[in-house]
């Protein structure tokens, strides 16, 4: 495969630190993301992972630089799991650091995983996958077009989704949200999902550096061509709109109670909480109000028996519903819930992802310990309230709710689709403080609304509150970390995007074919006769 022409010093330069050079370019990645926004930056930093998985023959060495990669990427981009473990879960400071890069780097063993399946395939790709074939060095070399086009990006994007979906899932920093919302990339979302989007960042880091390498070749001018062509597609897409306003607009209220997260589950502030947010609920006029996750920090059941009846008044006065996050219990379960007061009677949405070690304690038999001796996290042992619960028909309107992380997972989230009209997520992002947290999770929202075709709400308690259109761009925000009530007017929404109809599907269908395309051209190749040889 031709290489990019560099002066030999500088050349030599970067390739005697090739491990920093993957990890540097990890942290790069991060700078993609909200709150940065630099959305240009994860295919380059990925162009240069792809540059030096190129150059490492040995599947242990392109498993080694996909791992630094990761730990670039995921000790800037998720360090503030530090504050919920020190600050919040009242681990020593070092037990908290050590964990938390520990935790970085169990991430980062899937571009570990990465970096050894395309190494691997690439050798299979040199013999022909034919194990007895002659040795490598005898064997043909892969094309830079199947490596870089086919083989790297198809690798890189399954394990993405391999690693949303594994030990409960943590797709966090997945490389297609960095193209929310303003990438000409992210018109691919409501096609694809959030892995269609990744697969063209990937397909753009692999079509820029064969382009380079190549660029005097024809070959190499079609790859930039091919380039620009993905991105313009990606441009005329966001001019579709996939679904079709449903009913009236009306006004929803979102609270934000800025509860501090050390005295959320204090006795001693609960009467103060439970003011402010009746405060706050009084002082809108929207047909919908909606309260963060467990904004009431008790069991419903102890939740004051006319409080509850002053909140459902106020709703049924405004001619619309309240919903409230808080917690409940049935049959000896307890459950994160939001709930209905109002007009259209009491329904609720009990959550059914949990957060490992916040919410449950996996492998409880070996590990329930944690939570007793280096967690002290409140309500930490939670029970789901199952997938396919209905949405909630409130306010005139069919509202699918997610609580916390859910708005991670787009295959869940469509469950509700197309029945659902409008999107909501209540979360409680305090527990990591002013950290990047909440605006990266909110990015993730962000996401959900493109791939569905329908607006997202999102009622917080310290921030980010947030109005979402169906186009992914913020409508309406409060600031971080300041009591508030963000009112707007929303819309509901009908109609099914191809990603609601087919999910994650189609994309794992075109990982298939670029792997089969890459199999089928080399299999061709290593048919015909070596040069000198027969």
């Amino acid at each position: 495969m031709r290489r990019i022409k560099l002066p030999c010093s500088i050349v030599n330069r970067l390739l005697a630190y090739p491990y920093l050079l993957a990890f540097i370019a990890g942290a790069i990645a991060v700078l993609g993301f909200a709150p940065h926004g630099l959305f240009p930056l994860p295919p380059l930093a990925l162009a240069m992972l792809f540059w030096l998985w190129s150059r490492a023959e040995r599947p242990r060495r392109a498993a080694a630089l996909g791992f630094s990669f990761g730990m670039g990427l995921f000790t800037f981009g998720v360090g503030w799991i530090y504050i919920a473990l020190h600050e919040y879960g009242y681990m020593h400071p070092v037990l908290a650091g050590v964990a938390t890069l520990l935790f970085a780097a169990l991430i980062s063993l899937f571009a570990a995983l990465a970096g050894y399946l395309q190494a691997r395939c690439r050798a299979a790709c040199r013999s022909g996958f034919n194990p007895t074939a002659p040795s490598l060095a005898e064997a043909r070399p892969v094309p830079g077009s199947v490596l870089l086009l086919l083989i790297m990006p198809a690798f890189w994007v399954l394990v993405e989704w391999l690693r949303g979906l594994m030990f409960t899932g943590f797709p966090w920093l997945v490389f297609g949200y960095a193209q929310v919302p303003y990438s000409p990339l992210a018109g691919y979302a409501p096609l694809l999902g959030v892995y269609g989007v990744s697969l063209s960042v990937a397909a753009s880091a692999g079509l820029l550096l064969f382009g380079l390498q190549a660029c005097r070749r024809a070959a190499g001018k079609m790859a930039l061509g091919g380039l620009c062509v993905l991105w313009l597609i990606g441009g005329a897409l966001q001019q579709v709109e996939w679904t079709q306003p449903q009913g009236e607009s009306f006004k929803v209220s979102l609270l934000q109670g800025n509860i501090a997260q050390d005295l959320k589950f204090e006795e001693h502030a609960l009467v103060e909480t439970l003011e402010t947010y009746r405060r706050l609920a009084e002082s809108s006029a929207a047909r919908l109000i909606v309260l963060p996750e467990t904004a009431v920090p008790l069991l419903r059941d102890n939740v004051p028996q006319n409080y509850q009846i002053m909140l459902g008044e106020h709703a049924r006065r405004n001619g619309g519903d309240i919903l409230v996050g808080s917690f409940e219990r049935e049959a000896g379960r307890y459950y994160n819930s939001v709930y209905s007061l109002g007009s259209a009677g009491s329904q609720h949405y009990r959550k059914n992802h949990l957060v490992p070690f916040g919410e449950f304690i996996p492998l409880r038999g070996w590990l329930g310990w944690l939570i007793n001796e280096l967690l002290q996290i409140p309500m930490g042992d939670l029970a789901s309230g199952g997938a396919g619960q209905p949405p909630l028909a409130v306010a005139g309107q069919k509202i699918a709710v997610n609580i916390c992380y859910e708005d991670a997972f787009g295959e869940e989230i469509i469950r509700a689709l197309p029945a659902a009209t409008l999107l909501i997520n209540v979360t409680n992002d305090a527990w990591y403080g002013d950290s990047n947290a909440a605006i990266q999770h909110n990015q993730l929202s962000q996401m959900r609304a493109l791939e569905s075709g329908r607006m997202m709400l999102r009622a917080t308690n310290t921030g980010v509150t947030s109005v979402i259109g169906v186009n992914g761009r913020i409508h309406a925000m409060l600031p971080q970390h300041a009591e508030g009530v963000l009112t707007a007017e929303v819309q509901g929404y009908s109609g099914s995007t191809p990603y609601v109809r087919w999910g994650n599907g189609m994309v794992l269908v075109l990982l298939g074919l670029l792997l089969g395309m890459a199999w089928r051209l080399q299999c061709k190749k290593s048919s015909r006769p070596l040069a000198g040889k027969g």
